[in-house]
């Protein structure tokens, strides 16, 4: 497939140079359905991206998609703030009876905006309101949102600068396997809140990815989690699950730290909670948690009801039986495969490749590769994306629903696109 980069005139001379994937894929795309898009010339492109995790049921679900429509045909509300709806007590409905309950998961159920980082913020406000303290410890190569406080927890530098002000009362230590196995787990945090002479603030709380995914796609054991649980309960501090991007059924499980056995004392939730790309997060907690003051946090789009609605039909048509958790399960034993044999077949600069359920990366000794390998998988009609603090990693992130054979097919795509490079 042969693709002219478009006439971008309109987005090249009015909108912002901050637009950032869109320089990856010079294209103007115009139509998507399940795994794949279709640009305004018609060039078709299978989607190993899924709106960055927002669309882990594909574009336009005809499930969701009836849902939605329906609801906005008999004039359902579409804005309510905090108000009480029909939409929203059918979302908490199917969450408590789909999500919470069958996990024995007490949470309380808070909206706190649209995005992830909204989210991110109230749980760090939270935390602190709670505990009293201002200290928050994240991990090295986090990334946790673009607003202030998320991004004090983030470790992007280039991410971090854009703040332009100091960002304080967040303290990084090294995420799982940082130190390459030469020192034991938590050895430094711990010995850092027990001497009272080296300075750390006692964290109010800790908040970890259980994959980094921007990060670079690291992947925590699930010993290293159960082990992080255990010194935040000893030291009393709140532990912080941020779920945005690997939460929703990415890593097989519908929440990612099932798989290490572990409660978090709170739970950030966003891209792929509304099913169908639309903006909505949720911050979960222990009810113990819940001391927050009518209207001590809010924001005029919590309350986006047709997020509501085909967030209620994707827990119901998708996560009522067990079935999706096996088939992730199962396509990522298939992309493992795959990748296990393309690393088998490189000469020179072998890949790593790292991932659970359907979320894999891949990264060369060469630290350009990765963008070169993502340039040729669009020239070839796959949309895929870098990650990590130098892009320096090929990012795998299909939709949760995408068939055995598109996989097939993509996977294929991204061998030739490997080769190449090479």
């Amino acid at each position: 497939m042969t693709i002219t980069p478009p006439a971008l005139s309109v987005f090249e001379t009015l909108e912002s140079e901050v637009r950032s994937y869109c320089r990856g894929w010079p294209a103007v795309f115009d139509r998507a359905q399940g795994a794949r898009l279709t640009d305004e010339d018609g060039h078709g492109y299978l989607d190993f991206f899924a709106g960055a995790g927002s669309l882990n049921y594909g574009h336009n679900n005809p499930v969701l998609k009836r849902a939605l429509i329906d609801y906005i045909e008999r004039d359902g509300i579409t804005h309510g703030l905090d108000m009480a709806t029909t939409a929203k007590r059918a979302f908490l409905e199917s969450f408590q009876n789909v999500v919470l309950r069958p996990r024995d998961l007490p949470y309380k159920v808070m909206f706190p905006g649209p995005t992830g980082t909204n989210a991110v913020e109230a749980a760090l406000k939270l935390a602190r309101k709670v505990k009293g303290r201002e200290s928050i410890v994240s991990f090295t190569n986090a990334f946790h949102g673009m607003s202030l406080g998320s991004l004090a927890v983030t470790g992007n530098a280039f991410k971090r600068a854009g703040a332009g002000i100091p960002l304080v009362h967040g303290t990084p230590m090294p995420f799982d396997n940082y130190l390459d196995g030469q020192t034991p787990d938590f050895l430094w945090f711990e010995r850092l809140l027990e001497d009272q002479g080296s300075g750390l603030n006692k964290p109010a709380a800790v908040i970890v990815e259980t994959i980094q995914g921007e990060g670079g796609i690291n992947v925590a054991r699930p010993e290293w989690l159960r082990a992080l649980a255990d010194l935040c309960h000893r030291q009393d501090m709140l532990l912080i699950v941020d779920d945005i991007q690997m939460g929703c059924g990415r890593t097989g499980a519908f929440f990612s730290f099932e798989e290490a056995g572990i409660t978090p004392d709170i739970v950030t939730l966003s891209k792929s909670i509304s099913g169908y790309g639309l903006p909505m997060s949720l911050c979960l907690f222990s009810p113990e948690l819940d001391i927050w003051e009518p209207g001590e946090h809010n924001g005029t789009f919590r309350g986006n009801n047709p997020a509501f609605v085909t967030a209620a039909a994707a827990l119901n048509t998708y996560w009522a039986d067990g079935q999706m958790e096996k088939q992730t399960i199962a396509r990522g034993e298939q992309i493992e495969r795959a990748l296990d044999a393309l690393r088998a077949e490189s000469t020179g600069d072998v890949p790593e490749i790292r991932g659970r359920g359907l979320v894999w990366g891949i990264e060369f000794a060469d630290k350009t590769r990765a963008s070169a390998v993502c340039a040729r998988a669009f020239e070839l009609g796959l949309l895929l994306e870098t990650s990590g603090p130098q892009s320096e990693v090929v990012k795998l992130l299909p939709p949760l629903t995408i068939t055995a054979d598109e996989l097939d097919e993509g996977l294929r795509t991204l061998a030739r696109a490997v080769r190449d490079t090479s």
